[in-house]
């Protein structure tokens, strides 16, 4: 398993990627087929992320191919710019299987050397996997958004979680 900065040439790849875990991931934010994503859409987004210099996208790659992704995207006003807000997401056949530890494991590296101090996410309450995730790297709970998001007709709570470097 190999971990790194995603680069442009990782444009298609990361944007099949990220609609495929959409597509199988319960708990996303966007439903499968919510969104359009090209490569040329990805490739403007890493391009944007690579110049600013408090955001990143981690990528995964296991037997020649992307399996899991993390956006970092730094804080804009001068009072934010030491935080990140974090979207993960790991193909299905891939998960439990350290992916994402190996991917938190090297954003915090990442973030000390940019001096990060706030690391922050939201997650789905019922989404036990990627909180006891979040609890192992060290995030704690800071509050719930109520009734957050709308999923199969149900309204769900998420959690804001957060971890100080």
């Amino acid at each position: 398993m190999k971990i790194k900065h995603a680069t442009v040439d990782d444009a298609e790849a990361l944007a099949h990627l990220i609609l495929q875990v959409e597509k199988e991931a319960e708990f996303m934010l966007f439903e499968a087929g919510e969104r359009t994503l090209d490569a040329e859409q990805q490739r403007g987004q890493i391009e944007a992320m690579q110049n600013e210099e408090n955001s990143t996208i981690l990528v995964a790659e296991a037997e020649g191919k992307l399996v899991g992704y993390l956006v970092a995207r730094g804080g804009r006003a001068r009072r934010n710019k030491h935080t990140v807000y974090i979207v993960i997401g790991v193909l299905a056949s891939y998960r439990g299987k350290g992916v994402g530890t190996l991917l938190f494991t090297e954003l915090e590296r990442w973030a000390r050397t940019k001096g990060i101090h706030r690391l922050e996410l939201t997650v789905v309450a019922d989404n036990q996997r990627a909180v006891s995730l979040y609890r192992k790297m060290g995030f704690e709970q800071e509050g719930i958004k109520r009734h957050s998001l709308l999923i199969n007709g149900k309204y769900v709570d998420e959690y804001y979680m957060a971890k100080l470097l």
